[in-house]
């Protein structure tokens, strides 16, 4: 917590001052019943006595000064807040080794399904957008808040030769950017990357691209997925068929995610990557932002002067 006043903190000092006040008034009100009669026949006189309730009122009392003397200094705190406008740009690799059923039914086929859900999970004011890449980045969808749209362009995604892993990544930052500002500034991006990771082809490295992206604070989440087992069928010059196999490559995807700020994920398996996804949309779906909450001090002060009031009421047929 943090406050924009600190110096009115200094109205706190008031709260061990009453405290004393109050210890003072009481002991002069012993002595006073003393000078007036002996204390073990008191409650011989006396038919109804609070006894130590009547602290309570004096006790409330000085809790609402506290919290309101807090409220003076104008407290903020970091809360977790909805974010109703953001960009998320989905970068697919759509090469050839993403036809690899080692995740069944194929690596894209499972991506596909996993991102279907990701998108049912977005709040509506999330722009959208959708890259492509494999011997190169295109965009298949321009940043867009209209879901029939990207579930057209999920469907149509197939695969291609090459993984140009570091073009896929700058062509979604120029997807993220194209968004165009609102209120005089741009919504929030970030990118999602769904890989195996290794790159073939592209003059772009992802290294450098992630340079890009932390330089415009677009965070980058990677996803890396398939297993060691993943085996692929490609047909060389000379007409014959070989079995490629074509393991993920983990480490890449998590140096682009640790050097932009996101986060990197290892799904394996069709249920852990549906997890990632699931995990991933409560992460965008909320920030952390700074607010006020003196109001809330306020009202707390409030409610302990009147709770201070009703308890007094009630013991003594008086407020405090």
């Amino acid at each position: 917590m943090s406050f924009q006043w600190p110096l009115a903190l200094l109205a706190l000092l008031a709260v061990p001052l009453a405290i004393g006040g109050y210890l003072l008034l009481e002991r002069r009100r012993r002595s006073q019943a003393a000078a007036f009669a002996t204390p073990a026949l008191v409650p011989n006189l006396v038919g109804r006595s609070p006894g130590r309730l009547r602290h309570v009122p004096p006790v409330l009392a000085l809790l609402a000064l506290t919290a309101l003397a807090t409220g003076l200094a104008r407290p903020h705190a970091t809360i977790s807040v909805r974010q109703e406008q953001a960009t998320v740009v989905l970068a697919i690799d759509t090469s050839r080794s993403m036809a690899a059923t080692d995740v069944p039914p194929s690596r894209l086929a499972v991506a596909q399904q996993a991102v279907r859900r990701f998108l049912g999970k977005l709040p509506e004011g999330y722009r959208v957008g959708m890259v492509s890449f494999a011997q190169s980045a295109q965009t298949v969808l321009p940043a867009t808040a209209n879901r029939e749209a990207a579930q057209a362009a999920l469907r149509n995604l197939r695969t291609g030769d090459g993984t140009a892993l570091g073009e896929g990544i700058a062509r979604a930052i120029q997807v993220a950017q194209r968004v165009p500002a609102e209120e005089g500034k741009k919504p929030p991006a970030s990118i999602l990357v769904l890989s195996d990771g290794a790159q073939t082809q592209g003059v772009l490295e992802p290294p450098a691209a992630a340079e890009r992206a932390k330089k415009l604070k677009i965070p980058v989440y990677t996803v890396a997925f398939g297993t060691d087992q993943g085996v692929v069928e490609v047909v060389d010059d000379n007409g014959f068929t070989q079995r490629v196999t074509v393991p993920p490559d983990p480490p890449t995807l998590r140096k682009v995610s640790q050097a932009t700020g996101g986060r990197f994920y290892a799904a394996p398996d069709a249920a852990e990557l549906n997890a990632v996804y699931e995990e991933l949309g409560s992460r965008i779906g909320s920030v952390k932002k700074e607010r006020e909450i003196t109001s809330g001090f306020a009202a707390g002060g409030a409610l302990l002067l009147l709770a201070a009031g009703a308890v007094s009421a009630f013991l003594f047929g008086r407020l405090p």
